[in-house]
């Protein structure tokens, strides 16, 4: 047992368990965001993105002054039509969740891949503003050409 202790290899193995282990469970937040993206067709041929981020605090602590940025939307593909791609909060509690959506309506047609957000937040015990990205949406193909669907053929084969 004690070669196994005196192994550099292990030493090195336990000391960062340790600091991985204090880091952890330290008191401070700790943000994970989820950015999801979804296509709607409307009758009249246009197409809208509806898209929705939640914003989780899997820390031990308060994040105070949290703001979302969403500016990977470009103006000259996409309208937005309800809600803002930016929002601002007053404070986001230890296990909390915060939620923001909006509604974007597609200008040309094409493959489209978003960025990720940005979740800047204030921890009191740091002068400096942090920083959480979300993860990235799946590309969408906007405006794509699709065969119109056959309901009424799927109600024939079914019954």
């Amino acid at each position: 047992m004690a070669t196994l202790i005196g192994n550099p290899l292990i030493k090195a193995l336990i000391i960062l368990f340790l600091v991985s282990a204090a880091t952890a469970t330290g008191d401070a937040p700790f943000i994970v965001a989820h950015k999801k993206a979804s296509l709607t067709r409307l009758k009249s041929g246009a197409e809208r993105v509806s898209v929705s981020i939640d914003i989780y605090n899997q820390g031990f602590s308060t994040a105070y002054d949290v703001s979302l940025i969403d500016d990977s939307w470009p103006q000259n593909s996409f309208d937005i039509i309800s809600g803002n791609t930016s929002q601002s909060w007053e404070r986001l509690d230890a296990g909390g969740l915060l939620s923001h959506s909006f509604e974007l309506e597609a200008k040309r047609q094409g493959m489209f891949y978003g960025a990720p957000a940005v979740i800047t937040f204030r921890i009191p015990t740091k002068a400096a503003l942090q920083e959480a990205y979300s993860t990235p949406i799946l590309p969408l193909d906007v405006l794509a050409e699709r065969p119109p669907e056959k309901k009424f053929e799927w109600v024939k084969v079914a019954g």
